[in-house]
């Protein structure tokens, strides 16, 4: 009697090794629930003003954009930069140039205003680092078929910060992050 409960409880434990085995050989094969997998879009960015004192200043690079699942993104490249850059971003009713007033068209539903506390020239020898130019659209920077941006604009580069215009569809959430030497402002797709 005691051999045969022995065995029994030998089977049943094989049986649920067997089933454990199973599941685990059916989640390496790939098969998951998609909607579990995917990446879930913040919203809670806000959209008011967000801005950071700068502690290490070098010359701006380059700007690059980018769009992403949830978000779209314009990049400042800083390079030499071992401390945080500066910034002020926020959302404006005109954008208008920094030094002389001008007021820069740009399209889309709403403006954000970008200043980045790096200057488009090498403070040293004056020589420029960024050939961006007043009232014109970024060089280099192509945003067709992007879900936010709709236009971007040089605005100047006075008194150690360049300042950039951002045309997007409406006034959604935006963030703002350093990763090394790139500050990038991410504007998302939706609220």
């Amino acid at each position: 009697m005691r051999k045969l409960g022995t065995t029994a409880a030998a089977l049943l434990l094989a049986g649920a090794g067997l089933v454990g085995t199973a599941g685990t050989a059916g989640a390496t094969t790939g098969h998951t629930n998609k909607g579990a997998s995917a990446e879930a879009c913040s919203t809670a960015w806000g959209s008011g003003v967000k801005s950071a004192t700068d502690t290490d200043s070098k010359p701006l690079r380059n700007i690059t954009t980018s769009s992403n699942t949830c978000y779209d993104r314009m990049v400042f490249d800083v390079k030499g930069v071992s401390g945080k850059i500066g910034y002020h971003v926020g959302y404006v009713p005109a954008f208008h140039q920094d030094g002389s007033g001008e007021q820069i068209p740009v399209k889309g539903g709403a403006i954000l205003e970008i200043f980045v506390s790096a200057p488009s020239y090498d403070p040293a020898t004056s020589k420029p680092t960024y050939s961006g130019k007043a009232a014109q659209p970024l060089p280099g920077v192509k945003i067709t078929g992007y879900k936010t941006f709709k236009d971007t604009k040089f605005g100047a580069s006075f008194e150690g910060q360049t300042q950039v215009g951002l045309g997007v569809r409406a006034k959604l959430p935006f963030r703002v992050l350093q990763s090394g030497d790139k500050l990038m402002v991410d504007v998302a797709h939706t609220w």
